[in-house]
Order: structure tokens, then sequence, then C-alpha cells
């Protein structure tokens, strides 16, 4: 009869791996766009950044890849909407691809603006797949400082 030393050590490292592909290989199963709940979903999402500078209410938006025809920008009831699509490229040789990570179709994103913008001076420019938009804020909007006497 043989005698064969036990390593536990060894055998938590084994189960540990075995345990964290398997878990990664659910996680990435379950993460699947076919399993998305939202159907209202749209191809992709700009990312924006809305902040404000010299009185103005500014927003940048990354959307490389967009020919201006295809792009829309509309303000209503204080909401600025971007929206476009983007297609996807059609070659016709015939590729073997690896990876697919670009994003192609329509979107439509819609951002909350502040009260007293004056949105009829509103101005957009798109530069190096970057959308600017400037809207002014009325005067009114302007924010003043009160100063607070201690006693």
């Amino acid at each position: 009869m043989k005698i064969i030393r036990s390593r536990p050590e060894k055998a938590r490292l084994v189960r540990r791996d075995v345990s964290g592909a398997v878990s990664d290989l659910f996680n990435r199963f379950f993460d699947d766009d076919i399993f998305s709940t939202d159907l209202t979903e749209t191809g992709w999402d700009p990312r924006v950044d809305v902040y404000e500078k010299d009185n103005n209410v500014i927003v940048k938006a990354d959307i490389p890849g967009i020919e201006d025809k295809n792009l829309n920008i509309e303000i209503e009831d204080h909401v600025l909407t971007i929206s476009g699509s983007k297609e996807e490229e059609h070659e016709k040789k015939e590729k073997s691809y690896h990876q697919i990570e670009r994003s192609y179709g329509s979107f439509c994103r819609s951002i909350p603006l502040p009260e007293g913008i004056q949105d009829d001076k509103i101005s957009a420019e798109y530069k190096k797949g970057v959308l600017t938009v400037t809207i002014p804020r009325s005067k009114e909007a302007e924010t003043k400082r009160i100063n607070i006497k201690v006693s």
C-alpha cells in the first residue's frame, strides 16, 4: 500500500481557481445584451458632460464617427435632446472578426437643463467627434451671493 501525503493548501488553490473560472463564465453569460430587460434601449448612448462656465450651460457629448447630417439637437421645456444615428460600415471584402466593440445604430440622449436659460440663443459646434452645445443663462438666473451677518 502506497501512502500519499495530503497537501490541503494545494487543494484549496485548485478549488479557488475552478470556482473563480466557473463564476466568471456565469457572469459573462448573464451579462450578455440578449438578457437585457430594457426594451426601450437604443443602439448606444453617448457620454456627456454638463457644466456651467461664464454664465453659460455647456453640454459636451462624445459622438465620434457621425456625419453632421445624421445629428439632431432639440430643446423643449428645459430639456436638451441630442439624437442621431451611426451606420455600420459595410465593405465588400469578407472579414473574420475576433471582437466588435464599436457602436452602431441610433441614439437619443435627453438632458434636463436648469431654469433661466435662453434657449433661443443656443449654439452648437461639432469638432473631432465632440459635440459642444452652449446655452446662455439669462441675467435673472445668475446666482446672487447673500452675506450673512453673524452676531
